[in-house]
């Protein structure tokens, strides 16, 4: 009996600890759009979780850590929802989806989708996460693009080469139109839309 009781209470702190893990990542994610990053100290993030600083040392090392893993948590949705694209069988309708999800993404994370692109250069962990967030993105997009009829391969005009291309301009228009407003961003959407299906040949 002892071992059940001991494994039960290892699942209950468990529990716990991931609700304080998301009360720690949840308040980083205000601090950011209150203070900024620069501004924003770990003593902030334990008040506004509502725990000492002792005690988020037990989760995080430093404030950087906080923010690589608010990071982590926010493109995690991306690269779920990257694969569901590269697994749409229809490109035009994978295609919509997918820069429907980005606009949704963005309207609720930009900030932080943005503090990543920031830090990408700097922060070492930061800059392997959004990476790898865009090398599943070029997956997926050369995946529609290869479906569509565009030559595989890297050359200029083949899909891995176009897919990458087009994984940053959706990535450094999204930056911008997401510091003005769901509008902009809806309107950026449209338009990187039209022309990854202009390159997809999928309109002319």
């Amino acid at each position: 009996m002892p071992s059940h009781h001991s494994a039960r209470s290892r699942r209950a702190t468990e529990r716990k600890g991931d609700v304080r893990e998301r009360a720690i990542l949840d308040t980083c994610e205000a601090l950011l759009a209150q203070k900024g990053y620069d501004a924003m100290t770990v003593g902030d993030i334990a008040q506004g979780a509502g725990i000492t600083r002792g005690a988020l040392y037990f989760y995080f090392g430093s404030k950087q850590e906080v923010v690589t893993a608010l990071v982590a948590r926010t493109v995690e949705h991306l690269w779920e929802r990257s694969r569901a694209t590269a697994q749409t069988d229809e490109s035009r309708r994978a295609i919509a989806a997918a820069m429907q999800r980005t606009v949704e993404l963005w309207s609720e994370h930009g900030l932080v989708m943005r503090t990543a692109i920031d830090l990408s250069l700097t922060v070492p962990e930061i800059g392997e996460l959004w990476s790898h967030t865009a090398d599943l993105f070029i997956t997926a997009i050369t995946a529609v693009l290869e479906r569509a009829g565009v030559a595989a391969g890297t050359g200029p005009e083949q899909a891995s080469a176009m897919a990458r291309a087009l994984c940053w301009m959706i990535e450094r228009t999204f930056y911008h139109a997401s510091q003005e407003s769901r509008e902009e961003l809806q309107k950026a959407s449209s338009t990187c839309e039209h022309i990854w299906l202009t390159s997809a040949g999928l309109i002319t």
